[in-house]
């Protein structure tokens, strides 16, 4: 069990008590280095937004034995899935831990924003100014559409939530699910970002959605509107995000996830190390940052890792699970 964080290790004992398997953790991440440390084992589980590393990790698996390599988390853009496919490997996630540990993440970000929170604190703590301002006065929920880019089961909970609290609620999302009719209404991407107040993302980072939100996505968004990642970092362009918040081409934005998070995220790091970006865009007032951490509570944090130990014991007993990938 490569990547082990203390918060897992009680959940990953009491599984190995309950089902009698041997399990081995290690904080280290799986790559090159320590791919050796598998040998003797049956199965393998990781949990890391860093790559997995060269060709070679898979083949040594394979002649390991190894049948399957899991991934405690949703994303697996972490995986060489060519690589894992030349070499006879199934891929496991924990695609549904807590759906709404994140939305309930993106909807506080949201709101953070909507009532103007970073603003009024930058306003008393460094001009001690506590006057009610018109031009901070905010909206309210329900007189705002919301569009969500991705309706999976983290953007179909974000749409409950949403529409629970009045506001009008699109989707765009390449399936259409009719189970998510009565909590929004489908649109394509260029009404989503036209059309609403808060955009939030909810997709995988796949080919298709690098820097989905570019430069010209962002003109297309109101410039009273907010945005909202807490998916994959990869799916904002962040250079042309500072420039729209500089430009107020947009109200403003709340980010769980950061492009190059994996140099410093998840991790005390030197200030030397911390990037750039990352201090323009904390810096901001009408932004709030946090360090990939929606999924982070007690329930997504055992489910994410039993359910990825249940997948990898029946991989190896040679049965199947519904979380494989299908590529």
């Amino acid at each position: 069990m490569f990547g082990t964080k203390a918060q897992e290790k009680q959940y990953a004992q009491d599984w190995a008590q309950k089902t009698g398997n041997e399990v081995h953790m290690t904080t280290a991440e799986l790559n090159d280095d320590t791919v050796d440390q598998v040998k003797g084992f049956d199965g393998v589980i990781t949990q890391q937004t860093t790559s997995l590393g060269s060709p070679k990790v898979y083949e040594k698996l394979a002649s390991f034995g190894i049948k399957q390599i899991g991934t405690r988390t949703a994303g697996y853009d972490m995986i060489d899935l060519d690589s894992a496919k030349a070499n006879g490997l199934t891929i496991t996630r924990v695609s549904i831990y807590s759906p709404r540990a994140i939305a309930e993440m993106g909807v506080t970000q949201a709101m953070y924003l909507l009532r103007r929170i970073g603003e009024f604190n930058q306003r008393m703590n460094e001009e001690n100014d506590f006057s009610w301002s018109p031009s901070m006065a905010s909206n309210e929920i329900y007189n705002l559409t919301v569009g969500l880019v991705g309706v999976g089961h983290i953007g179909g909970a974000t749409a409950q939530i949403y529409k629970a609290l009045g506001a009008k609620v699109l989707g765009y999302d390449v399936a259409y699910d009719p189970e998510m009719e009565p909590f929004l209404t489908y649109a394509d991407l260029d009404t989503v970002l036209e059309k609403s107040d808060i955009v939030s993302l909810h997709t995988p980072l796949l080919k298709s959605t690098a820097n989905i939100i570019n430069a010209d996505a962002l003109k297309k968004m109101k410039k009273t509107a907010y945005l909202i990642n807490v998916a994959r970092g990869g799916l904002v362009d962040t250079q042309a995000l500072i420039s729209a918040l500089k430009n107020h081409e947009i109200a403003g934005a709340g980010l769980d996830t950061l492009a190059d998070e994996t140099t410093f995220f998840a991790k005390k790091v030197d200030a030397a190390d911390v990037p750039e970006d990352y201090k323009e865009l904390a810096a901001m007032p009408n932004v709030v940052v946090t360090p990939h951490v929606a999924f982070f509570t007690s329930t997504s944090v055992r489910n994410m890792v039993q359910i990825a130990l249940n997948d990898t014991a029946t991989i190896v007993n040679g049965g199947h699970s519904r979380n494989a990938l299908i590529y």
